[in-house]
């Protein structure tokens, strides 16, 4: 799955194919290709280390975080 960010060119919003994509398809300009448009949303993610200390540190840096989210 190609995922890219749509871009304004003129009145229209256009998607683009990276070039490793058209040579591995095979396909060329001025060719007719079927395309299913699904919005995405993406989220960070923390990799398990990283979310491992976190949830064994959270009740020490829970004051922290309030104050944080108040200030």
């Amino acid at each position: 799955m190609i995922q890219q960010q749509l871009r304004r060119s003129g009145n229209s919003l256009v998607v683009t194919i990276p070039k490793e994509e058209v040579e591995r398809l095979g396909i060329r300009e001025g060719q007719l290709v079927a395309l299913e448009i699904t919005p995405l949303e993406t989220r960070p993610v923390l990799r398990s280390d990283v979310r491992k200390v976190l949830e064994e540190s959270r009740e020490e840096i829970m004051p922290a975080l309030r104050y944080l989210a108040e200030h």
